[in-house]
């Protein structure tokens, strides 16, 4: 490209860009440019790229950063309440204005803070109220301890009554209300000192009545478990439970029964098959059923089975079957008759039938074991491989899938591979090893706990774990009552163990305990389980809280009568619960008293409640229940407390004044000539608001007479100023509920003699007897505003005001 064409093509980008009105002209040369990007860089090196994009965003929008932030830092930050500094002059009017507005800010300072305290402690003390009622929501739905907490899926607890319980029908179920009953004859029979049944066998009996076969083989199960020696009372339940071989052998003991029942059913079904004959034995029972499980398959089935038969039944099923029916005679018997070859197997099981229940010698075993290793790990036969494995205590980890087709069948082979005093240097399972295997290793998940929860709780129980198996019960409504009577029964054999805090859940882990072991809180489970039907059906919830009589919560108190505490607010039948004072002040028997025999004193129960009503402001109720607890003293003293806050007002029908006064003549009829067990001084304050109940109604219904005859005999106010000493003095000995009426008394006193004077100063013939009268009064108005301004008192409100007003309108 030549010179003449790029001046061309300059010149025509110069007129493009003067014609053009979308950019300004810039008039800079390169140096001027230079210098102005310089300053730019600068400026944007020093306020940062922050700053420099804000500039940039309000300048699209025409305003001016800068000049908008000086104005800011000129503007006046001074607080609106900020004290005034006085001025050092000798301006006298200045100095005082200025301490006056420093003393006005100050207290508006004060009363802000003073506010601000007040509304702050409301708002935490609502706040903590608030988290006390969701800890105990919290506490009752949530699984664990209070050192480790247990990763088990909860279901939501129903805690909350539905508003259809609130009739007269019960809320108890068909099942609930039997197990009620039972619950009921056991309590009686220990009420009575008789013999107590075992209660396991007795909610068993109940269980058969529902038709329910998975309730009636957990009521099974239970039988079996608890038939053990029982351990005793001071000794932890758990701990004892860890060392006793003998749950183990109840567990194979109903597993082996069980499998026995089911071979029999199988036989029975096919009669024609079996061809069962001979002497009915085990030997003759597993032959049957061997027989058929190999029937209708072809020959190719044998090809796995080694050593022979026995009767036409290969060898090793019929063994193995024989050992799972719990007989170890039969499984011998068929060893014998399979021929030579099997000597160290046929000489361990004749010293497990010679030694029941003991331990075998241990070369015995260890040969088995050599055995096993050599040859029979690698042997096609499952049945030959998991007998070997259950009389040696081989291969523990082995599952044998082959054989074990059910969860009894597992279940029963890993109890069989228990060895409690095995030999630390030989592979072994212990019982705390299958119980965190069932528990933590499969779970709920693998036994598919929710769709089966009868079948779960079998496996926990069989394990010995019963804490974690019946609060997994207890999720499920279909089974909780089972749960919760199981519970019951066992915590009567002592086989329960409970946490050391009855505050921890429902479900809890000590760190003293060995693993996997839980504690259940039978306290929670039975407050959880009565809260359904405690409203509707009291005397049940009695009978349910009885079995926490020998617990205590954090207070030191019985938990058995804090509970029926508990219940008496909540239902408010006190006379159904601990019956009704007569009128020769004896007690008439309420629920509670079927208790006595057991050491539950009905007055302690009382008097705890009346206690919790007191600080709850409920007075009223609290008076019921001293006076049902024999304490005169508190019944007296609360009643003169609300006596002295409505003794004044008019009498209404249904009002709280209409039954205190009720209630006051009913305690001076029980008390007249009887021996009062309070103090002189309460008696007195409560016989004085009594008389002026009595002077107000008459008061209210302008019978005056009978009024100033009350005054008259009560010697409270001055009727005269010849009283006044007496009555000044008198009222330094008067108790605080007394003093509160006396303002009240002086105006109605003062009413009454105005109203009376009123009468005969509009009568027209005023004689000299009339004028006495009226002197009289005059002379009772300034008594009683004497007094007023006389006793160390202080009035409320306008009191003196009215009292020497109405005196000045009687001269």
């Amino acid at each position: 490209m030549d010179f003449s064409a790029l001046l061309q093509q300059a010149q025509k980008l110069t007129h493009e860009t003067q014609v053009s009105d979308d950019l300004p002209r810039v008039e800079r040369t390169l140096p001027q440019v230079l210098q102005a990007t310089q300053e730019l860089h600068s400026r944007v090196s020093q306020t940062g790229a922050q700053d420099m994009q804000a500039h940039i965003l309000l300048g699209h929008k025409g305003i001016d950063l800068p000049k908008i932030s000086q104005k800011l830092e000129t503007l006046s930050s001074r607080k609106t309440f900020e004290p005034l500094d006085p001025i050092s002059t000798t301006d006298i009017q200045s100095f005082l204005r200025n301490e006056k507005e420093n003393a006005i800010l100050s207290v508006i300072e004060e009363v802000h803070k003073n506010s601000y305290q007040a509304a702050q402690n409301q708002k935490w003390e609502h706040t903590m109220n608030d988290w006390k009622l969701e800890k105990v929501k919290l506490m009752n739905a949530l699984i664990g301890p209070s050192q480790n907490w247990i990763d088990i899926r909860k279901g939501p607890e129903q805690t909350i009554l539905n508003e259809s319980t609130f009739g007269g029908r019960s809320s108890l179920n068909n099942q609930e209300m039997a197990y009620a009953r039972e619950v009921y004859e056991y309590n009686k029979l220990v009420n009575e000192g008789a013999m107590r049944p075992s209660l396991v066998q007795r909610f068993a009996q109940v269980a058969e009545s529902f038709n329910d076969s998975k309730v009636n083989d957990i009521w099974e199960i239970m039988k079996y478990m608890t038939n053990v020696t029982p351990s005793p009372r001071t000794q932890d339940p758990l701990r004892a439970r860890c060392t006793q071989t003998q749950f183990i052998e109840q567990a194979k003991r109903y597993l082996e029964n069980r499998y026995k029942l089911f071979m029999q059913t199988v036989i029975s079904e096919h009669l024609r098959d079996a061809q069962r004959g001979g002497i009915p034995s085990v030997l003759n029972l597993v032959g049957s059923f061997v027989g058929l499980k190999f029937a209708n398959q072809n020959n190719s089935t044998f090809i796995g089975l080694q050593d022979g038969h026995v009767d036409g039944k290969p060898l090793w099923p019929m063994v193995y079957y024989c050992l799972r029916c719990g007989d170890i005679n039969s499984a011998l018997k068929c060893m014998q008759m399979a021929g030579p070859g099997h000597d160290d197997f046929i000489a361990i099981l004749e010293e497990k039938c010679r030694k029941p229940g003991q331990k075998v010698n241990p070369k015995l075993e260890l040969q088995i074991r050599m055995q096993y290793k050599r040859q029979i790990r690698n042997a096609i036969d499952p049945y030959k491989r998991a007998v070997y494995c259950i009389i040696g205590c081989c291969d523990i980890q082995e599952q044998h899938p082959e054989v074990a087709k059910s969860s009894d069948d597992f279940l029963w082979i890993q109890l069989s591979l228990i060895r409690p005093e095995s030999d630390e240097n030989s592979e072994h399972l212990t019982y705390s090893a299958l119980q965190a295997m069932i528990l933590e290793q499969y779970g709920e998940k693998h036994f598919n706990a929710n769709d089966q929860p009868h079948l779960y709780y079998q496996v926990l129980a069989l394990t010995g774990q019963f804490e974690a198996g019946i609060e997994f019960l207890a999720r499920f409504d279909k089974y909780r009552a089972h749960a919760v009577h199981i519970a019951l029964a066992m915590s009567e054999l002592h086989m329960i163990g409970g946490p050391r805090n009855l505050q921890e859940p429902l479900l809890s882990v000590d760190i003293e305990d060995p693993q996997p072991m839980r504690r259940l809180n039978i306290a929670r489970l039975i407050m959880l389980y009565v809260k359904k039907f405690e409203i509707t059906d009291p005397a049940e919830a009695l009978q349910y809280f009885f079995f926490l009589r020998n617990l205590r919560d954090t207070e030191g108190r019985n938990l058995f009568l804090v509970c029926v505490s508990d219940l008496a607010i909540e239902c408010r039948d006190f006379d159904l619960l601990f019956g009704k004072m007569q009128r020769d002040g004896i007690r008439s028997r309420g629920l509670i008293d079927q208790f006595e025999s057991s050491h539950i004193d009905a007055k302690m129960a009382c008097e705890m409640i009346a206690e919790e009503f007191v600080k709850k402001g409920m007075f009223e109720d609290a008076i019921k229940l001293f006076d049902l607890a024999g304490n005169n003293e508190q019944a007296l003293r609360y009643s003169s407390i609300l006596l002295s806050q409505v003794v004044h007002q008019p009498s209404k029908a249904g009002s709280l004044r209409e039954r205190l006064q009720r209630m006051a003549l009913e305690f001076t009829e029980r008390y007249a000539g009887a021996e009062k067990n309070c103090d002189p001084q309460t008696w007195s304050t409560f016989s004085l608001l009594k008389e002026l109940v009595i002077f107000f109604d008459h008061y209210h219904n302008r019978n005056y007479q009978p009024a100033l005859e009350v005054l008259e005999r009560i010697k409270l106010v001055p009727l005269r100023m010849a009283d006044l000493e007496a009555c000044v003095h008198n009222f330094k000995r008067l108790g605080g509920e007394v003093c509160k009426v006396i303002p009240d008394l002086l105006l109605a006193t003062m009413d009454i003699a105005y109203n009376k004077y009123k009468v005969l100063k509009g009568k027209d013939d005023l004689n000299e007897l009339k004028l006495k009268q009226l002197n009289y009064l005059r002379e009772q108005a300034k008594a009683l505003t004497n007094m007023a301004a006389t006793v160390p008192y202080r009035m409320p409100g306008d009191t003196n005001n009215r009292l020497v007003q109405t005196e000045i309108l009687m001269h």
